[in-house]
């Protein structure tokens, strides 16, 4: 059954909620749910089984590392019962205040009008960065002395 944007429009506004009984509307009891990035530093990041982990990683996780304040829905593309979106997102840091802004992508895909699967790749290494606090250190002082030696870069 296709989703209609109007559907996914929704959800992004159920989600910006933070209630969880109005999100739940959206997602499917098998969701999968991912968001790509390192976990260690951005602990929204990982896998999560299910509405009620993927419950658990919107409204008590993510609040807990930063409360969204602004969502630009840049782009957005629905083909069938598929949806993909690009967005900005402003946020305010929990612990240190500190305003962070990184951009996302998102991929959706739906059964019986309910998200089953949402995949996000996040812009985490400035995400990281902003986090932090300080630019992370991406010399190559550290690295095995061929790649120093070579002249090249890896990509870290």
């Amino acid at each position: 059954m296709p989703v209609s944007r109007q559907r996914v429009r929704d959800f992004y506004q159920a989600r910006m909620s933070r209630d969880p009984a109005i999100i739940a509307q959206f997602l499917h009891d098998d969701v999968e749910w991912m968001i790509a990035g390192p976990v260690d530093l951005i602990p929204i990041c990982g896998q999560y089984h299910g509405k009620v982990a993927a419950l658990d990683a919107i409204a008590r996780v993510a609040p807990s590392v930063f409360r969204v304040t602004k969502l630009n829905l840049d782009e957005l593309l629905v083909d069938g019962d598929r949806a993909a979106a690009f967005n900005r997102l402003a946020a305010v840091q929990s612990g240190t205040g500190r305003t962070i802004t990184y951009q996302r992508a998102e991929f959706f895909q739906f059964r019986d009008n309910k998200i089953i699967i949402y995949h996000a790749v996040l812009d985490s290494f400035d995400m990281a960065e902003q986090m932090l606090g300080h630019a992370i250190n991406t010399s190559l002082t550290n690295a095995p002395s061929d790649f120093a030696a070579s002249g090249d870069r890896i990509a870290l």
